[in-house]
């Protein structure tokens, strides 16, 4: 048995969440023809944990099929939203009352971006009469390697609020900042790359320039430690299907911090964020708290799923041994690519330093895209990214070390292969 196989049995032994893989369900046998399945694409789609089919099944033979309308009180539909936020909030370092759960990860980007700039208006507004404030803050700034749809919801925003967009890598932000900066926009983890970005340095420079950030923390909630209140974070959001297993299309959550709650002025007020929801009247009065970024009807199935999904977490599973169990297993991976895949045949785009990576890895590799797909018919499942890049999700959860060793082994018999 080779070194790193060797290696790969001995951190198995010894890893304390191990037995958190029997929580899912896993296609062991799945590999093709080279054995057993390895998946690392949960920073795409979580694996399916097993509580989950039960749990819908209930909801909708019975729940939805016996007791129908009853349910939104009886079975406590009607208060999910902020419910399952309150689970997802220790897991993103928010205290309770601060999240609410539903719709997407777009809506509710759109909610808070443009929720930021009227923040930071009324702002301006209340510390003195109309002139003496400064210059009127209609700059948005967004991360210039966000994932396409934040661009796209923000330039929708500026368009919106009158502000004009200024697209800036996370590393210039900082300079960029300045007394007509609203709003920035910007993502935890780089969902190309993995490069985990300083949000505590980030927030602080936002805040020192008068202006309201918002973090989108789609690839690094349920991999590591965020601390939302810890750094005074203005208003977050982030998907569940990742590494919070919730499914595929499970509902988005929004973040928005205590003190700034009764100030938030949602664009989509909808009738269930309304202070008397049922009293249907015409005017709008915003419910108190994080209730206010609800919008509509909440979809019952998938936020459901999304609530059994995080079941994995109960029984003392902490961020901050995820954290270190992603930090080994990546470590072990590049060590592994290194040791079986000939050197020069790629490249490492994510950063080596512990304190600016995520949970994944991605190579770049001129053939990436037809790589990756005799990798998955190997039982290797990742995922390419135009035009060049290989991506691994670890989610320690459900990843072992052996499973670690085994990608980077098939990764190097491809790479061999005539043709690549």
């Amino acid at each position: 048995m080779s070194e790193p196989r060797l290696r790969a049995k001995e951190l198995d032994a010894a890893d304390g969440l191990a037995a958190q893989r029997a929580e899912f369900l896993l296609d062991e046998g799945g590999g093709g023809s080279g054995g057993e399945a390895v998946y690392l694409d949960g920073n795409s789609l979580g694996a399916l944990p097993a509580a989950v089919p039960g749990r819908l099944e209930d909801v909708v033979r019975r729940q939805w099929g016996e007791l129908r309308i009853r349910s939104w009180t009886e079975e406590g539909w009607w208060t999910a939203p902020e419910r399952i936020g309150d689970r997802i909030a220790p897991l993103v370092g928010a205290a309770a009352g601060q999240i609410v759960v539903g719709d997407s990860t777009s809506v509710n980007v759109f909610k808070a971006v443009v929720g930021a700039v009227r923040l930071a208006r009324s702002a301006d507004t209340a510390a003195g009469p109309v002139g003496s404030a400064g210059p009127v803050r209609d700059e948005i700034v967004v991360d210039a390697t966000t994932f396409p749809t934040d661009g796209y919801i923000a330039e929708s925003a500026a368009r919106m609020t009158g502000c004009t967009l200024r697209p800036v890598p996370p590393s210039g932000v900082p300079d960029a900042l300045g007394d007509r900066t609203a709003a920035v926009l910007l993502n935890h983890v780089d969902y190309r790359t993995g490069r985990l970005h300083d949000l505590p340095a980030l927030t602080a420079a936002v805040h020192a320039a008068g202006a309201y950030v918002v973090w989108d923390l789609c690839h690094s909630a349920g991999a590591l430690p965020v601390g939302l209140d810890e750094h005074g974070v203005d208003l977050a959001v982030g998907c569940t299907y990742k590494y919070l297993n919730g499914g595929p299309g499970s509902p988005a959550y929004l973040y928005v911090r205590a003190e700034l709650q009764d100030r938030f002025d949602s664009p989509l007020p909808g009738w269930n964020s309304h202070a008397e929801p049922f009293g249907m009247r015409p005017e709008y009065a915003p419910a108190p708290g994080a209730l206010r970024g609800r919008v509509g009807t909440p979809d019952i199935l998938s936020m459901l799923a999304l609530e059994a999904a995080l079941d994995v977490w109960d029984g003392g599973v902490t961020i901050e041994a995820v954290r270190a169990k992603s930090l080994a297993l990546t470590d072990f991976f590049l060590e592994c690519v290194e040791a079986y895949v000939p050197e020069g045949r790629v490249e490492c785009l994510t950063p080596r330093a512990h304190g600016e990576r995520g949970s994944q890895i991605a190579l770049r590799c001129p053939d990436a895209g037809d790589v990756m797909k005799r990798l998955i018919e190997r039982g290797v499942v990742g995922d390419f990214r135009h035009p060049d890049v290989l991506r691994f999700g670890f989610t320690p959860l459900y990843v072992g070390f052996a499973d670690v060793e085994r990608a980077a082994r098939v990764l190097a018999d491809v790479l061999a292969e005539p043709g690549t």
